[in-house]
């Protein structure tokens, strides 16, 4: 039975032995573990249980774990830090287009495991804490954080809640450059030596959502060395 204010983490991984050693770490920190070992099983978990979140490995057998990502999140949104032995970029990304909040590069120390963990979690607490202030309108652009929505010219702009966090701390401030570092620290909640691959990531992403493939940005700028700001004008 769960623990009034325990939160629960679905861990999905074929490899049994990394399986039980992060089990091991989290329940020893106050969580409430379960374990799956293939995409099937972890969607089940998932539809059943509702976790607070997935740590979720990439190489899983026959479903791989960009399917179970997209599909958990098609269900029902749920921070998922993702775990793969590739070091390449794309699988990275691949990760964040499905609904990834985060990556971890095996082999991974169980002590950065547990802190991504936690501050994804301060991150998804923080979000559902903070009093909801009126919404944000400059340049065609309209942010609503009251009911998490994002419009272009009038029409809806679908954003995952990272992307929507990105983009709500760039438009508070408009015209204010915000190192990669920054973002991690008030986005994600910490910072680390890959951060800024991460936030640059999303970024894109975002941009893109927003229509800013490959035209002068209307809205988020890259100031090159430094960071990003919000140019959305008046």
């Amino acid at each position: 039975m769960r623990c009034v204010g325990t939160q629960t983490v679905l861990v999905v991984d074929d490899e049994e032995a990394i399986a039980e050693a992060v089990r091991a770490r989290l329940e020893s920190e106050g969580f409430r573990v379960l374990v799956a070992h293939d995409g099937p099983e972890a969607i089940r978990a998932h539809a059943e249980q509702a976790p607070d979140l997935v740590v979720l490995d990439l190489m899983l057998p026959g479903m791989d774990g960009l399917e179970v990502c997209k599909e958990m999140q098609r269900r029902e949104w749920t921070p998922v830090l993702m775990l793969t032995a590739r070091t390449e970029e794309a699988d990275k990304v691949a990760g964040f287009a499905v609904g990834a909040d985060d990556y971890l590069t095996k082999p991974f120390s169980l002590r950065e495991l547990s802190v991504r963990v936690k501050a994804i979690l301060r991150r998804v607490e923080r979000i559902r804490e903070t009093p909801a202030a009126g919404p944000i309108e400059r340049g065609g652009l309209v942010v609503d954080p009251s009911r998490r929505r994002v419009t272009v010219d009038g029409s809806d702009v679908q954003l995952t809640p990272l992307e929507f966090e990105i983009l709500l701390v760039l438009a508070r401030d408009p015209g204010v450059v915000l190192t990669r570092e920054q973002l991690m620290d008030r986005v994600w909640g910490y910072r680390d030596y890959a951060g800024g691959r991460v936030v640059d990531s999303h970024v894109a992403r975002l941009r893109r959502k927003l229509g800013e493939d490959g035209v002068e940005p209307r809205f988020v700028r890259t100031v090159h060395g430094v960071g990003y700001a919000f140019d959305g004008g008046p």
